[in-house]
């Protein structure tokens, strides 16, 4: 079954994330179609501009944790290291502007992908959600780094301690997000990717790395920091009991 979709018109391609059976969480096989669909936008002429979003109502709710626990257990270190981390650092190194059309709910891994993209576009009913730690893990996928930078220190830690729902609003009057519609959603959207796609390219490119360089120069350094971290609490009891909190249904017990 086909976890990507990609449509390619008029100088933009949209990718759109197709697991909504599972609200379009991420398996091993959507991190590495989005990832190639990535290069493959970078490498193309016709392309000036990629759209992410989500199939259905959600736009992702991030790692499927079905998935990570089937089998034996892995590093979590090495799996960022596969999926997640080479995923925002391809977003973020593209000369080509990447939009995140957050068309509903966005948790998780999912959130520091749209946060790594250049622009957000959120419908009226989305809503964002830090995640981790509801299943005992920390922030991985570049949260730790972007949503500080947009909300600060102190909203983004109070977001991951609590895993409250941030609405499209909030996230608007924030700065998480760029424009937020109703009606007019889908209007905006391509309003927007016409702009990007008439812009001069060769402008777009240099100026996307001097925001890189003056905005977000340890990157890298942060997504390796963030998989350490991740190793350490994914050997937790509080994820563990996170864990099988989320498999019998039930809040967790972290005490």
């Amino acid at each position: 079954m086909t976890t990507l979709l990609s449509d390619l018109q008029s100088g933009s391609v949209t990718l759109t994330l197709s697991r909504p059976e599972r609200a379009n969480a991420f398996n091993m096989e959507m991190t590495q179609a989005l990832h190639k669909a990535l290069v493959d936008a970078e490498n193309d002429s016709q392309v000036k501009c990629v759209l992410i979003t989500g199939s259905g109502n959600a736009f992702s709710a991030g790692q499927d944790i079905k998935e990570m626990k089937q089998g034996e257990s892995i590093s979590y270190r090495e799996h960022l290291d596969k999926t997640y981390n080479p995923l925002i650092l391809q977003i973020r190194k593209m000369g080509k502007p990447v939009i995140a059309a957050v068309n509903g709910a966005c948790a998780g891994a999912a959130f520091g992908i749209a946060l790594a993209c250049d622009l957000r576009i959120a419908k009226s009913n989305a809503y964002f959600v830090v995640g981790f730690s509801g299943i005992g893990l920390a922030p991985d996928s570049g949260v730790s780094l972007f949503l500080p930078h947009y909300i600060g220190l102190g909203r983004a830690q109070e977001y991951f301690y609590s895993n409250q729902k941030i609405s499209a609003q909030l996230a608007y009057e924030w700065r998480i997000v760029n424009l937020v519609g109703g009606f007019n959603y889908q209007a905006l959207i391509k309003q927007k990717v016409q702009e990007l796609v008439e812009g001069p390219r060769e402008a777009f490119a240099l100026g996307k790395k001097a925001f890189n360089q003056a905005v977000f120069p340890n990157l890298e350094e942060v997504l390796t920091n963030e998989g350490i971290l991740q190793e350490e609490a994914g050997k937790s009891f509080g994820h563990q009991e996170g864990i099988k909190a989320f498999f019998e249904k039930r809040k967790p017990k972290f005490v």
